[in-house]
């Protein structure tokens, strides 16, 4: 799906879906009257999406069902801590430190930079 989460389109995993962004309140405030129609009638007469045409349009909605569910940090990490991460390993290694290169996919070190950006007063950032 997002390169992140990768979702089989069964009737089991529509219906999981549906499930948690009901909970989340994000079913109705995201999706339009037609696509929360779509995912519906999938859900009751595919047990498993074997249409490219239906795959496409199913993928979509769930592609806007999985951004709006991703947490503040997770987008925050993706949009601007990866890029954080580059730039230190690349300073890193232009001083010496070869296994810098690692830092850029340490996911708890790309964490802490995007917890200290959101936390760093505006006056500080460049």
């Amino acid at each position: 799906m997002t390169g992140q989460a990768r979702i089989s389109l069964t009737r089991n995993e529509l219906t999981k879906m549906r499930s948690k962004a009901i909970r989340r309140g994000i079913w109705f405030k995201v999706l339009s009257g037609a696509e929360r129609a779509y995912m519906g009638l999938a859900i009751r007469v595919v047990e498993r999406v074997r249409s490219l045409l239906l795959a496409k349009v199913l993928t979509s909605i769930l592609k806007k069902l999985l951004s709006a569910m991703e947490s503040r940090v997770a987008r925050i990490m993706r949009e601007i801590g990866h890029s954080l991460a580059q730039k230190l390993s690349r300073i890193a290694q232009k001083w010496g430190n070869k296994p810098a290169i690692q830092w850029t996919d340490n996911h708890g070190f790309i964490q802490y930079l995007t917890v200290n950006h959101i936390n760093t007063p505006a006056a500080f950032k460049v």
